[in-house]
């Protein structure tokens, strides 16, 4: 069934993101515009595109973050790659996704300093070039 999904969110997510949904929604919405009169704006006809655009914005919700969760994974892979390779890199940062907020939030202070302390050091001429 997962795969199912992934494949349909990968092909909505390319489709729904091309210039052509784009206008085949705004013809929606100029064709629902023009019946207007027609059906005297009445409150069913304003349902029309209440209900329809709900049921749209809801499912595109699913669609986004499932494509929203695999590009981040992939990307998090890359990066724990690129710091598993690399010889000067700290190899405890590989996974830190998995981290809690607190865990989290202290290896970031801690890297925040030593920028400060980097950009601190290129005040004051001590730049490597």
């Amino acid at each position: 069934m997962g795969h199912i999904f992934t494949k349909f969110a990968k092909f909505a997510s390319h489709w729904t993101g091309r210039p052509a949904a784009f206008l085949v929604a705004a013809g929606i919405i100029v064709a629902w515009a023009v019946t207007g009169p027609l059906f005297n704006f009445s409150d069913t006809w304003q349902l029309v595109i209440n209900t329809g655009t709900t049921i749209v914005t809801f499912l595109m919700v699913f669609l986004i973050q499932n494509t929203q969760n695999r590009d981040t994974a992939a990307l998090q892979v890359k990066l724990d790659e690129l710091i598993y390779i690399a010889d000067k890199a700290n190899n405890r940062l590989l996974d830190l996704e998995e981290l809690d907020e607190g865990e989290l939030e202290t290896i970031r202070a801690r890297y925040e300093k030593r920028a400060r302390e980097a950009r601190a050091g290129d005040l004051n001429g001590d730049q490597e070039d």
